[in-house]
């Protein structure tokens, strides 16, 4: 029986294609967040309602898709086990993993997301170049949770960029 797949949340990224971190989809996936018409303030998780930006009353939201790449901005290995949505089952030993929070120059903003499995903090440097490409956060017997990961831009990208 095929698995559904389900964004953890759903709304904040578009589908994707493949979740291994650079399959095929890959370049198609992007973090959705919201534009204010009234200011241009972008947002990320996005909103539907009002604008955050507190100087703005603007109610015009619009989607749109954020930058695939950004720059490190800071990062972290998380050494405890994280509460819901994340999932973990409590019989296996835990395993640290990699946060990153990513700069994205064009919508003035830091996202903080999970690095793709086998990034450790070793492999990061506050200034590189990193993409943002589809996640797997858990799997059950009927569902399949989708989510986003950083990762390094891989050299050969990086000098044609």
């Amino acid at each position: 029986m095929a698995r559904t797949r389900r964004p953890v949340v759903p709304g904040w990224f578009t589908g994707g294609g493949d979740t291994d971190g650079g399959g095929p989809g890959a370049e198609n996936f992007r973090l959705l967040g919201t534009r204010c018409g009234a200011c241009g303030a972008v947002f990320f998780p996005r909103v539907d309602s009002f604008c955050r930006n507190p100087g703005c009353a603007g109610t015009e939201l619009m989607e749109v898709p954020l930058s695939r790449r950004g720059t490190v901005w800071s990062y972290t290995d998380g050494r405890y086990r994280p509460p819901p949505p994340y999932v973990s089952d409590p019989e296996v030993p835990w395993q640290p993993y990699t946060l990153v929070a990513v700069e994205l120059a064009a919508e003035r903003m830091v996202v903080l997301g999970q690095a793709a499995p086998g990034v450790t903090v070793a492999d990061l440097r506050v200034g590189m170049p990193v993409e943002v490409v589809p996640g797997v956060l858990g799997e059950d017997a009927e569902t399949v949770w989708t989510t986003w990961w950083w990762r390094p831009v891989p050299q050969d990208d990086r000098r044609r960029a």
